[in-house]
C-alpha cells in the first residue's frame, strides 16, 4: 500500500492543487494537520480534504480557528486565523472541529500527529527524529515545523512530509512524501507552484504582505 503524506497546507489552494496533481499513484492520502491559516483559501482547502475523505489531524491553526487556543501566534498567524474564521461556513467548521489530535490509520500502521506524539503543539525538528518517537505504529507522520525530513530506523519510519502551503526549509516548492507500507520505504518530494498567484491573492484578501513574500524564499 502506498500513501501520500501531506501537512501544513495552510490554506494555500494553489500549492495543494500542485501537490495532488504531481503525486504519483497512491492508495490513499493522509494529512498531519494545519489545513487552514496564513493563506487566502481556508474553505477551499478544507473542502478538498473533506470531499476526498483524507484522514487528517488537528493542527494548532485549525484549533485556533474553532476554539480559543493558548498557542502564541504572530501577526501573520493571527491574521490568517481571523480570515479563516470569516471564510469558513458551518460544514467546514464542523469538519475542523471533528479532527482528533492524533489518529492511527491503515490497519494501525501509520500514526498521524501534528507536532509530537506527546504534545501536538511541540515542534519536532529533524535532529530529534529517533526510534523513541515511535510507538506501535510502523510509520509516524508529523508536521508543524514546515521542515521536510524522513528517517528510516529498524523500528520504523519517522517522516515530516514538509509543508504544502508554507515551506520553511529554504526551498519554496511545496513539500509532500510518499510511503510504501509493503517495502517500508519513504520518498520526500517537492513540486513548484505559482507563488506569484498566491502573493496576488494574499494582497487581494487584505492579509499581511509578508505572508506572500516569504513564500518565494521558503521561509
Amino acid at each position: 500500500m502506498r500513501v501520500g503524506l501531506i501537512a501544513d497546507v495552510h490554506a494555500n489552494e494553489v500549492a495543494l492543487d500542485a501537490v495532488l496533481e504531481d503525486m504519483p499513484d497512491v492508495d490513499a492520502v493522509a494529512c498531519a494537520g494545519d489545513v487552514v491559516g496564513y493563506n487566502p483559501w481556508p474553505a477551499e482547502c478544507v473542502d478538498v480534504l473533506r470531499e476526498r475523505d483524507v484522514p487528517t489531524v488537528m493542527g494548532n491553526h485549525d484549533l485556533a480557528v474553532v476554539e480559543r487556543s493558548s498557542f502564541r501566534f504572530n501577526r501573520m498567524g493571527r491574521a490568517g486565523i481571523e480570515h479563516a474564521q470569516r471564510r469558513l461556513e458551518q460544514p467546514q467548521r464542523r469538519w475542523l472541529e471533528s479532527l482528533p489530535t492524533e489518529r492511527q490509520e491503515f490497519g494501525g500502521r501509520v500514526k498521524l500527529v501534528h507536532g509530537h506524539p506527546d504534545d501536538p503543539t511541540r515542534y519536532t525538528y529533524p535532529e530529534e527524529f529517533s526510534p523513541r518517537l515511535l510507538g506501535d505504529e510502523d510509520v509516524l507522520v508529523l508536521g508543524h515545523t514546515h521542515v521536510q525530513h524522513a528517517e528510516t530506523f529498524t523500528e520504523g519510519i519517522v517522516v515530516n512530509p514538509g509543508s504544502v502551503g508554507q515551506p520553511r526549509d529554504g526551498d519554496p516548492r511545496a513539500g509532500y512524501a510518499v510511503v510504501d507500507l509493503e517495502a517500508m520505504t519513504v520518498e520526500t518530494r517537492r513540486v513548484a507552484y505559482d507563488v506569484d498567484a498566491v502573493q496576488r491573492a494574499v494582497k487581494a484578501a487584505g492579509l499581511p504582505e509578508r505572508i506572500g513574500t516569504r513564500l518565494a524564499r521558503g521561509q
